[in-house]
């Protein structure tokens, strides 16, 4: 099995990289197109900031890429956000995967914004989560929040409730860093990598 995981300027790529170590997974950090294609599970991360992310992807055509993949992928965090169909941080234009929209948390005395830390996701539906109880705490970094909607698979709250993970066709996002999330967070990537066709 081989897997792929997307290089660009927006990282968390290390991290990923040891979780999927923590595993036993083999993986290779790329932007090269074939490289790309050809693996059998893609994985696109991502912490940072929307407009300049989209910007490199564009400048390389890695937007086109993702878009074309026919093998599954994850985005996460960031990833999931640019997998959207626009995102208020930097009026930005998204790939428009899933047609649902990234939007700010409200700033208010009772909510902190971003979001950092431990939080529940609920509504779990996906053999993406085989093995992850409703409520279980994950790790979360994010100023920003996906609408609820179609394709949603899991959601949380912070504020107000919103979309912890979504999936389409062969695409699936999660909001929250699974690679920082301890034993349930790599249990849902060792769950793409072997329940996810």
């Amino acid at each position: 099995m081989k897997l792929a995981v997307i290089q660009y300027n927006s990282g968390n790529i290390r991290s990923v990289a040891y979780a999927l170590e923590r595993i036993g997974v083999d993986y290779c950090i790329t932007n090269d197109a074939e490289e790309i294609r050809s693996a059998d599970k893609v994985i696109f991360p991502g912490v940072g900031e929307a407009r300049s992310a989209m910007n490199y992807l564009q400048e390389r055509k890695l937007d086109k890429l993702i878009i074309s993949l026919k093998q599954p992928v994850l985005g996460i965090c960031l990833g999931m956000q640019l997998m959207c169909s626009h995102s208020e941080e930097g009026d930005t234009t998204c790939m428009g995967l899933f047609n649902l929209k990234v939007k700010r948390f409200e700033r208010n005395q009772e909510l902190k914004v971003p979001q950092i830390g431990w939080n529940t996701i609920e509504d779990l539906r996906s053999p993406l989560f085989s093995g992850i109880m409703e409520k279980e705490y994950m790790y979360f970094v994010h100023g920003y929040y996906i609408e609820q909607g179609a394709g949603e698979i899991a959601s949380a709250t912070y504020g107000l409730k919103y979309s912890a993970a979504l999936n389409k066709d062969n695409f699936y996002a999660v909001q929250f860093h699974p690679e920082k999330s301890g034993k349930a967070g790599e249990k849902i990537l060792q769950n793409f990598v072997t329940n996810i066709k």
